[in-house]
């Protein structure tokens, strides 16, 4: 299996800031060259953790086309969402009722090339034709990662970067974004602004059950979910938008038409035909893929926090959120969250960017203030693939067994 895991030459000492920063405190000793000389990418949030399972279901999923198969641009010109392929959205909407985790019966399925140009797309919808000014985008810290430059990006006239949804006091039109499960540390978030002339998005790229309870089905009025996420199939760039408001959804469709001219109809129907078997196996095991992937997403999910838990309870270095059970419509039983992201705080007053810290230990996590947040925070991904998950609890033991006994410059 390939890990995720980059080669430094090996004269190469860690970068200068990173030694420097393990330096600062003797006490945490640099681990011996054990002769791979790796960087562990822990900063990008790729599902290949969940290959082994797509390994096992042989021919059951497997797509084939000819080669004069999908060459037009149109799919179904009756549709608000032209390009969308009737497979996709029958199998979305299928997905959703079986899983019980978002209401599509009266909605509108908008397709795109992953949620991030469905984001773009939904920003387009609620703020054109425009105004005097550019619209406020806000999410509350500590908000993902990416939402400031891709707000941005564009430079656009008809909306920008607001910031911090808690401290947002501005008068006018805005758009909160909330994500919930929250990325990057897993709590079921609400809005916060909560003003009449505000608008929602719901980024709900994790409401499923491999990474937390499904309480209810959620119902608003603009909900985006990702392939990536949802079946660990990021290369195949779908994401989906349910939306409520014809007009809406009109103009998502126009802002992907200008984009893009459509989504790959290949990609669409590989999506479809996973995420059927996915329904089928969720309600009949014995006639199709084997296996409810979602069960053994929860159970590669709830194993690899536990681990986590562990290698942190050895010392005080290092802290994560506490979650609370609910109970899962899904599961039928009380669980709880088991996030694709470990948000992990440092304890250690003497280290004061966590994520220049791990560097030092060919950790790379992604710092938390490019969430808004403070830099002794760091996001480490839990969806990657086994090698690079284990050894990153490796070099996570080392740092604590290095550590025994020491907390803020203190002997306890």
């Amino acid at each position: 299996m390939t890990s995720m895991t980059m080669k430094m030459p090996r004269d190469q000492p860690p970068p200068a800031a990173a030694a420097a920063a393990v330096s600062r405190n003797s006490r945490y000793a640099l681990p011996k060259d054990n002769g791979t000389d790796s960087f562990l990418l822990l900063s990008k949030g790729d599902p290949m953790g969940f290959k082994p399972f797509w390994g096992s279901v042989g021919d059951q999923c497997k797509v084939t086309f000819e080669s004069c198969d999908f060459m037009s641009y149109l799919t179904d010109v009756g549709n608000v969402c032209w390009f969308l392929e009737k497979d996709l959205e029958d199998a979305v909407r299928q997905l959703h009722r079986t899983v019980g985790n978002a209401v599509t019966d009266d909605r509108y399925i908008v397709v795109g090339t992953g949620s991030t140009q469905l984001y773009h797309a939904a920003l387009y919808a609620l703020t054109a034709p425009g105004g005097p000014e550019p619209v406020n985008v806000v999410s509350a810290v500590p908000y993902y990662s990416a939402y400031p430059e891709e707000t941005n990006f564009l430079r656009s006239a008809l909306y920008k970067w607001g910031g911090d949804a808690y401290t947002f006091d501005k008068e006018g039109a805005y758009i909160e974004v909330v994500t919930m499960p929250n990325n990057p540390d897993g709590q079921v978030r609400d809005p916060v602004v909560n003003r009449f002339d505000g608008k929602l998005i719901h980024d709900l790229a994790y409401y499923w059950p491999q990474y937390t309870p499904i309480t209810s089905p959620a119902d608003y009025d603009i909900m985006l979910f990702t392939f990536s996420k949802s079946m660990g199939h990021a290369g195949s760039r779908i994401g989906w938008a349910v939306v409520k408001d014809k007009e809406v959804a009109i103009k998502m469709t126009k802002y992907i038409e200008l984009n893009s001219i459509g989504v790959s109809r290949e990609s669409q129907h590989r999506a479809a035909k996973i995420l059927g078997e996915v329904s089928v196996s969720i309600s009949d095991s014995s006639q199709s893929i084997g296996t409810n992937f979602f069960l053994y997403g929860k159970k590669l999910m709830a194993e690899r926090w536990t681990k986590l838990k562990e290698v942190i309870s050895h010392g005080k270095v290092f802290s994560l959120p506490k979650y609370m059970e609910e109970y899962c419509q899904f599961s039928g039983e009380d669980t709880q969250p088991h996030p694709a992201f470990a948000w992990l705080k440092c304890n250690d007053a003497d280290i004061e960017d966590l994520e220049i810290f791990l560097r030092g230990y060919k950790i790379m996590a992604r710092g938390g203030n490019l969430f808004g947040s403070d830099p002794k925070h760091v996001r480490v991904s839990m969806v990657g693939d086994e090698e690079t998950f284990n050894l990153f609890l490796e070099r996570l033991s080392f740092i604590q067994d290095t550590n025994i006994g020491y907390v803020n410059g203190n002997v306890n």
